[in-house]
């Protein structure tokens, strides 16, 4: 109590009045104004800047069409292939000629298109809905490829038609002769199951690989075209590869998602 009274006191005294009072030393008002400096600096950018990102997924390239597997209607060994791999054939052509109890019959396809795979050879057995070929939907040798990417969860919900994007092709050394260029000319309404990617692709083991993750949305990616190039499409370093880019070669896109402003980040 005594230390108390002694402080009142001195606080009471008149002699105390004319001292200055120190309210900040003058380094602390540079932190300070440096500090609202910045502060306001932030504020302009989350509101009035932006910011780019890419949304990356897995895929293929392939045309337009996709692909259809042949399966033999009919039970019997083979005893000729008709066709080769690469060759385009159209609707209703033979491909295979089985010999049955009935005599020889042909295996012939279904709808036009570019033989990409054959399963059975000159002496092979087939049963009744055994797959024997595979074939892409296409009019003609120059109908351009597309690459179809499959993108997990919803993330097809932010991927805007005509957003640019850049591809990386598993066959072309990237450093060396960058990427494709491409444009989202395409997003699927609804996730794919896995039974309609291998519909669509002709192949079960590539559906199983797109749904590792979950049931993914397609997005079609249409190649830019360039006269200039070896494989006639547009890359990021200019000339791109020296050999034309094959159907079916996996792809990885790095899709480029709508700028967002930094304070659309903090609103619910």
């Amino acid at each position: 109590m005594q230390f108390r009274k002694k402080a009142l006191s001195k606080l009471q005294s008149p002699e105390e009045l004319d001292l200055p009072v120190r309210f900040a030393r003058p380094q602390g008002r540079l932190v300070l104004a440096v500090t609202v400096a910045v502060m306001t600096v932030a504020a302009f950018w989350a509101v009035g800047g932006s910011i780019s990102t890419k949304l990356s997924a897995p895929g293929i390239l392939t045309h337009a069409g996709g692909s259809y597997t042949l399966q033999s209607p009919i039970a019997g060994q083979v005893t000729e292939v008709l066709a080769e791999e690469g060759e385009l054939l159209p609707a209703d052509a033979p491909l295979l000629r089985l010999r049955t109890p009935q005599g020889e019959q042909a295996v012939r396809t279904v709808t036009g298109g570019l033989v990409t795979a054959l399963v059975a050879g000159v002496g092979s057995v087939v049963e009744t809905g055994a797959d024997v070929a595979t074939l892409e939907r296409v009019d003609g040798p120059d109908d351009p490829l597309v690459a179809v990417l499959y993108i997990p969860g919803d993330g097809g919900s932010s991927v805007a038609v005509g957003a640019r994007v850049d591809l990386t092709v598993q066959s072309v050394p990237q450093q060396r002769f960058g990427m494709l260029r491409g444009r989202v000319a395409q997003v699927g309404r609804a996730p794919r199951t896995p039974r309609q990617i291998g519909a669509f692709l002709g192949d079960a083991d590539l559906a199983e690989q797109f749904t590792r993750r979950g049931n993914p949305v397609a997005v079609v990616v249409e190649l830019e075209r360039s006269e200039s190039t070896e494989s006639g499409y547009a890359w990021s370093s200019g000339d791109g590869p020296p050999y034309a880019v094959e159907s079916r070669t996996p792809v990885t896109g790095a899709v480029r998602l709508p700028a967002q402003r930094p304070v659309e980040w903090l609103l619910p």
